[in-house]
């Protein structure tokens, strides 16, 4: 494969990911996440915490989806660098369309959530996947907004060390 190739391939991995969250497709997860993927998450207001594999990644994220009536995940932007024939970095900004319903008296409503993941994948049997993950919020609207910034040391993705 060429690196146009390889980089498509990714691109689709990163667009499949987004997929599967907006569709809450949990089941699909052991598809792009290698057994031993950790991910880490850094909500800047909350202590971080490192989740590893496709279970707990789900276990956690679906239950704090679950308030949601709404939810779309989108990729604003992202950068992919081959390192080597079966190792890759990539850097996604994103941001998550909310809408919580009314319930027991709170008013609901719409929110957003922006933030950047910088990942590392790697290619088993012709297959890109999702080696390890680090996430940190950016910015929040709706009842806990908040503008969190960039991570610090965020440079050129061919510079960053995740």
């Amino acid at each position: 494969m060429t690196e146009t190739d390889e980089v498509v391939a990714l691109w689709r991995l990163q667009s499949r990911y987004a997929d599967v969250i907006t569709r809450r497709a949990w089941d699909e997860l052991p598809e792009l996440f290698r057994p031993d993927t950790a991910v880490h998450l850094d909500l800047v207001t909350a202590p971080p915490r490192t989740l590893v594999g496709p279970a707990e990644f789900t276990e956690v994220i679906s239950a704090a989806m679950a308030r949601f009536d709404h939810f779309t995940f989108v990729i604003l932007n992202t950068v992919v660098e081959l390192d080597e024939p079966e190792r890759a970095r990539g850097r996604i900004f994103m941001c998550e369309i909310r809408h919580e319903p009314e319930h027991d008296g709170g008013p609901g409503g719409w929110s957003t959530a922006h933030g950047v993941y910088q990942d590392q994948y790697v290619k088993i049997h012709s297959r890109w996947w999702i080696a390890e993950r680090h996430y940190r919020s950016m910015a929040r609207t709706g009842p806990a907004e908040a503008i969190l910034g960039l991570p610090p040391g965020l440079g050129p993705l061919g510079e960053y060390d995740v």
